[in-house]
């Protein structure tokens, strides 16, 4: 009868816990405060902020997530690459931890949301969690990764990507990668001693501003990321011949810019024939010798291809080489196409996490819907190694790595709490 009685009082017990789980929420002013609060680090006269990774105003921000996370009663480290990493005991320790996170560096003359929302929504979860005296099962470990404006650098070194040619890369402080990370505690002699093995996490959650307008213009509060585009680059070299502009007929001319022009629109026209999102953009293009009574007889122009597939990728890239060399052709000029080594592959998002940030949503009275993310992200480089997904929340207009670029209060609440709720989800699924 007593084991009957502690049985049934059990029950009780984890259906009180359940309930009381399903009806937590974040604290929404407390929250925006904190992104208010971290803009302050780096804040210039004309009310801006610029904190490019490395800089007094970065590594002043870290310190301050630093004390945040031990106060929160967190054991935290710094680890060879410079991610922070706050660690909150679970239940059962015998369990890989559950890992959520982003990044506070900034791009110059950026914004106070991108990286910086899913930061403070992480800061968010754990103390709304220690203020409801909930513990998981699963240790939880919020990260914070140096750098992500630079080249994802502190997630690279976490899947084990970060070579050693990308330390010599020299940022807007003047500081170079190896030096950035010894300014912020990490020690470039160990930078192995940062790969994570693949299956060391549970699981991996970033939220994130959509850095585009899809959300607003459909009027939904979450995005559920499909996956983060792959991206190739090419440099497309025009050469024909420099000839005096005032003495050359116009049919007898080999224009390596007047080519290279019809190229820029082929680009535009060849990715929109394509039914998807994959995008193309020329955003680079150089002229020689650059006078204005010269015929131009060389042009480099850069190339940019992004998707979800690799394939797709090749696809559109050997339409528009195949278009731009008949171009080439008609205009009595050569053409090449270089590959650079900046290629990024797709790195597609957990499935069984994307259901869970839908039911999330679902429950929350949310709406959602899922999508592409085309810019890079850190949990790119972590899909690498661990289970990913991805969570965003609307962007005012659509505007990103600007001083305009905004997210409501309303909204980033609506993101920490799927981000809250996904992660205790998981945590009751997830060995």
């Amino acid at each position: 009868m007593r084991q009957l009685f502690i049985t049934v009082l059990s029950i009780l017990l984890i259906g009180t816990l359940s309930a009381q789980q399903s009806n937590v929420k974040v604290d929404q002013d407390r929250l925006e405060k904190r992104i208010f609060d971290l803009a302050e680090f780096g804040i210039q006269p004309n009310g801006e902020t610029e904190r490019v990774a490395f800089s007094d105003a970065d590594i002043e921000a870290r310190n301050w997530v630093i004390k945040t996370l031990k106060d929160f009663g967190m054991a935290v480290m710094v680890d060879p690459a410079g991610n922070i990493i706050g660690t909150r005991n679970g239940k059962n320790p015998s369990l890989k931890p559950i890992a959520f996170g982003s990044h506070i560096d900034r791009v110059p003359n950026g914004g106070n949301y991108d990286g910086c929302v899913g930061s403070m929504a992480a800061l968010e979860v754990i103390e709304t969690l220690n203020e409801n005296n909930i513990t998981t099962n699963h240790p939880l470990e919020v990260i914070i990764f140096p750098n992500e404006e630079g080249g994802v650098m502190g997630s690279r070194a976490m899947a084990g990507n970060l070579g050693k040619s990308a330390l010599g890369v020299v940022n807007s402080t003047g500081y170079s990668m190896g030096e950035g990370i010894m300014r912020m505690g990490g020690d470039t002699t160990k930078l192995n001693e940062a790969k994570r093995e693949k299956g060391s996490l549970a699981a991996f959650l970033e939220l994130h501003i959509e850095q585009g307008g899809k959300l607003e213009k459909e009027g939904l509060d979450i995005g559920v990321v499909e996956g983060i585009v792959g991206l190739n680059w090419w440099d497309v070299v025009f050469t024909g011949s420099a000839n005096h502009a005032g003495t050359t007929p116009m049919n007898a001319r080999q224009d390596a810019l007047l080519a290279a022009a019809k190229y820029i629109v082929a680009v535009n026209e060849i990715t929109n024939s394509f039914e998807g999102t994959q995008v193309g953009t020329v955003g680079r293009i150089k002229a020689e010798p650059g006078a204005p009574n010269v015929i131009p007889g060389k042009v480099t122009a850069s190339l940019e291809i992004r998707d979800l597939s690799l394939e797709v990728i090749q696809k559109v890239y050997q339409a528009i080489k195949k278009k731009t060399e008949e171009i080439a052709e008609a205009s009595k000029v050569t053409v090449a196409f270089l590959p650079l080594d900046t290629t990024a592959e797709p790195a597609l998002t957990d499935t069984g996490i994307q259901k869970e940030i839908a039911s999330s949503a679902k429950s929350l009275g949310l709406t959602y819907q899922y999508m592409p993310s085309g810019a890079g992200h850190d949990a790119q480089d972590i899909s690498r190694f661990a289970p990913a997904g991805m969570i965003f929340v609307p962007s005012k207009r659509g505007i990103s790595h600007s001083p305009k670029e905004f997210t409501s209060a309303k909204d980033m609440a609506n993101g920490a709490n799927v981000l809250l709720h996904s992660i205790l989800s998981l945590d009751k699924k997830l060995d």
